[in-house]
């Protein structure tokens, strides 16, 4: 059950810190937040006086959203965040911690990196009983349970990072008012997505929109769809087998996904411009035909981040709207989703890092960024009342109804192969070669750099 506080003058009065309150984006109390989340916090954690420093790879406006939040945490404890973003912050983090000059916690945006920190023994675990909250609390909780934890410098397995403000990968937009003048229907199951994509291309249209351009990336945008198929059609467990080479990169399971793909990718009839124009195609440009009348598209893959490149002026939720990238009807897969995020890992141990990791257990901590603008999570007990729209309401909803959660295989691979050898073999099979003999090359460069 989520809690509703309301705080009157006495308890305004009361509360401990030394930020001022109007320094605040919201006044305690006021809205639909937990403010008793916050209240039991500050009654339990006193750092007054003591400082902490935080990194992470948020600048610009996400640096005054995430010192939002951090602004109650000071409020509520007493002691003062002093918060850094970089635009190299993996660098950087590698940097101070060998130089025994890191901040006290990192933001680390791929998990990976902290493993690997964590190995070389610079990362603090977190503390006992954590693990089993994120279980309890985060919708597929065991995923992100398994996602912050990594062999430490014993090789023994531990809980280092906690998971915060995830992005979504699994959804497919399009537009409402060509869906209902061509009398389609948003697909429940992945069978279904599959057989509207016939009917659209049977009907003189084309289904899909794909662009895998990007300048010196070009190719990431099919590694989102191999990975979101890979949950679709093999068990969570194959997933990771494949992420971490403990199943080679050309095995059955991994073909069939590249292949799945294809299905989509290589048919003439099922994207804009035809097969050959996938690869060519910017992935920024891509999302354009959903918009053109007649529909030179009907569905285009992407992350949340892709309203940025439509049209100007575009609303999502009237213009434009997205659904969950369907799950197959037959077997025992679930709702799986792929995504992207940020993990807190304290690199300096301290009594407020320990504390500031405490904070993010509190449902207030999710909601001063949820309530404005570009935060998902998984904590169920965060109330989605607070976000300032229903679009934003509806991707949480997805997040939060994931019976399992994976995160970019791509990034959690080797920078070669996840950042390199992946990207171009997409480019080779949508160009012409067969999915066998992609990922028996894409095998091969792994094998190289072992």
């Amino acid at each position: 059950m989520k809690r509703v506080f309301y705080a009157g003058a006495a308890t305004l009065a009361l509360t401990a810190g030394m930020a001022p309150a109007q320094d605040l984006q919201f006044p305690i109390g006021e809205g639909e937040f937990n403010w008793q989340s916050y209240e039991d916090f500050a009654a339990d954690h006193d750092f007054s006086g003591q400082s902490m420093d935080m990194t992470g790879p948020w600048t610009g406006r996400d640096d005054e959203l995430v010192s939002s939040v951090i602004a109650y945490f000071e409020e509520a404890t007493g002691a003062t965040v002093n918060y850094s973003g970089s635009d190299s912050f993996e660098q950087d983090i590698v940097i101070s911690t060998e130089a025994n000059s890191a901040p006290n916690i990192a933001v680390f945006p791929q998990p990976g990196l902290a493993a690997d920190l964590a190995r070389r023994g610079a990362l603090t675990p977190l503390q006992d009983g954590i693990g089993e909250w994120i279980a309890e609390n985060y919708a597929a909780g065991d995923s992100w349970v398994d996602l912050g934890t990594y062999e430490n410098a014993e090789g023994e397995e531990t809980l280092f990072a906690f998971p915060y403000k995830i992005d979504l990968k699994s959804i497919v937009w399009y537009v409402p008012e060509a869906f209902e003048e061509a009398g389609y229907e948003v697909p429940e199951t992945y069978e279904d997505l599959k057989s509207l994509t016939e009917t659209i291309a049977a009907d003189g249209g084309t289904p899909w929109c794909i662009g895998l351009g990007s300048g010196a990336a070009t190719g990431w945008p099919a590694t989102d769809w191999v990975e979101d198929l890979m949950l679709r059609t093999s068990e969570p467990e194959v997933y990771d087998q494949w992420v971490s080479n403990e199943i080679p990169f050309d095995d059955p399971a991994v073909v069939a996904a590249i292949e799945e793909f294809g299905w989509f990718a290589k048919n003439d009839d099922y994207v804009s411009g035809g097969a050959n124009a996938v690869a060519s195609t910017d992935f920024r440009d891509s999302p354009a035909g959903l918009f053109a009348f007649p529909p030179e598209c009907y569905m285009h893959k992407a992350a949340t981040f892709i309203p940025t490149f439509f049209p100007e002026g575009t609303e999502v939720g009237t213009d434009v709207d997205f659904f969950y990238f369907p799950a197959p009807e037959s077997g025992d897969l679930g709702t799986p989703v792929l995504g992207a995020g940020t993990l807190f890992g304290i690199t300096n141990d301290s009594e407020v890092a320990h504390g500031f990791i405490e904070f993010l257990q509190t449902p207030i901590a999710h909601e001063i960024w949820m309530a404005q603008s570009g935060f998902l999570t998984p904590f169920t007990e965060a109330n989605p009342a607070v976000f300032p729209s229903d679009t934003q309401r509806a991707l949480n909803d997805i997040l939060t109804s994931a019976t399992t959660f994976r995160f970019d295989a791509s990034d959690l691979m080797p920078g070669e192969i996840g950042a390199g050898a992946f990207w171009s073999g997409m480019v080779d099979f949508v160009t012409g070669d067969d999915a066998e003999t992609v990922a028996s090359e894409i095998q091969s460069r792994w094998d190289q750099i072992q």
